[in-house]
């Protein structure tokens, strides 16, 4: 698969960060994302940096496969501290992402989150995610987890209907989705999060309907609902380049969006973030809050991205790239880009517009002040003191609003 990272600049082979990124750290929140690569089957949709085990070959580098990768993310935390030297940082939020992270044994996962508490210290309340596929864990393996001290997680259900789960090339049976939740209610997680996909080709909006309502029936705190983007590269997008398979729709998209939002709405889930709803402000995704107001985190493993203090880097895509760095004693880190004041400003109104707080006033330029008043007047944008909010009907065209506000 052709790399998307983007260019940027080489970064030390140390991965030292300039003294203007430290300077406030450990001041603003923190967080730690550990990208696990590996999942037991490539979905057709998906362009995330991950790899099945046939995709990998011999694992003749240590890291380069399941049994050795949880060594390689501790060696990279421990390079944290290097890094940070003695600063106190203490990490809010922990996040396990993927790939499959519950594809690894639980002993790992909680050997990373060892690492991060020895080198780093986490917060007494952090909270601790891992993402899971409804078929990957088991109620000990949950139970072990919980016991490791992981807070949260959140299962990839995308759909309930088994012709929409196979044109994602999902490969678990619905009924295990309630079940999985159940297990992790069992072993004592505080939160239970469902990630939802709609739009898939074929999908109509009565499978669309059986699918909230079957989330819905687990009794989430949380959801997170994403339109289906048919990504370059992905064996979906070739399929509907040949005329296989329609692409999505955007009238359905919006009709399915604004179903979603009603049913959520009706059992007490608040939208929080544009794609995400949860029971209250204690149930939002505190790490992926995080990344939307521009606080800083650490992305470790194959691929991640990092953010600390205005410069963003990323580490090289390959498991068996990344391991060999590490084992070579130099940093992952494969380039990364050091951001203006207005990178930074861009960016905020990229994001914070997208939450149900919404964005400072203060953060637009003349042309962005300019484009209010009509943006107000059409019924896309309200003043709530001195933020600015979208209103429900224009949460479907957030990017148009982003893009006048920024033009």
């Amino acid at each position: 698969m052709p790399s998307s990272l983007p260019d940027g600049d080489p970064a030390p082979a140390d991965g030292s960060l300039p003294p203007e990124a430290l300077a406030g750290i450990g001041q603003r929140p923190f967080g730690l994302y550990v990208h696990v690569p590996f999942c037991a089957v490539r979905c057709g949709y998906c362009d995330f940096n991950t790899y099945t085990a046939e995709e990998l070959g011999p694992a003749t580098v240590p890291g380069a496969s399941r049994a050795t990768y949880a060594d390689a993310a501790v060696a990279e935390i421990r390079r944290i501290r290097g890094v940070l030297g003695e600063r106190d940082v203490r990490v809010d939020t922990v996040f396990l992402g993927g790939g499959t992270p519950t594809l690894l044994p639980p002993e790992d996962l909680a050997s990373v989150l060892e690492a991060a508490r020895e080198e780093l210290g986490l917060e007494p309340d952090v909270e601790v995610t891992t993402e899971a596929n409804p078929d990957s864990v088991t109620p000990e393996g949950l139970a072990r987890l919980r016991e490791a001290g992981f807070t949260r997680i959140s299962f990839g259900m995308q759909s309930q209907v088994s012709h929409v789960l196979a044109v994602l090339d999902r490969t678990h049976d619905p009924l295990r989705v309630p079940q999985a939740v159940t297990w992790a209610r069992e072993a004592g997680f505080e939160q239970v999060s469902l990630d939802l996909i709609y739009g898939t080709p074929g999908e109509s909006l009565a499978d669309w309907e059986t699918s909230i309502e079957a989330a819905l029936a687990c009794g989430p705190d949380h959801v997170s609902a994403y339109s289906l983007i048919v990504e370059d590269g992905t064996a979906l997008a070739r399929r509907v380049r040949r005329g296989e398979l329609p692409a999505p729709d955007e009238d359905d998209l919006a009709d399915k969006y604004e179903l979603a939002d009603e049913r959520f709405r009706a059992v007490g889930l608040e939208w929080y973030e544009v794609s995400n709803w949860s029971t209250g402000p204690a149930t939002r995704c505190r790490h992926n809050l995080l990344y939307w107001t521009g606080a800083d985190w650490w992305g470790v493993g194959p691929g991640a991205h990092s953010h600390v203090g205005g410069v963003r880097w990323w580490n090289v895509k390959h498991p068996a790239a990344y391991a060999e760095r590490l084992a070579a004693g130099r940093s992952p880190a494969l380039a990364r880009e050091v951001l203006s004041a207005e990178d930074r400003r861009v960016e905020r109104v990229l994001l914070e517009l997208r939450l149900r707080e919404g964005l400072p006033c203060d953060v637009l330029d003349g042309d962005g002040l300019a484009a209010l008043p009509a943006l107000v007047e059409r019924g896309l944008l309200r003043q709530v003191g001195d933020r600015l909010v979208l209103t429900d009907a224009a949460r479907l065209l957030a990017d148009a609003v982003v893009r006048e506000l920024l033009s």
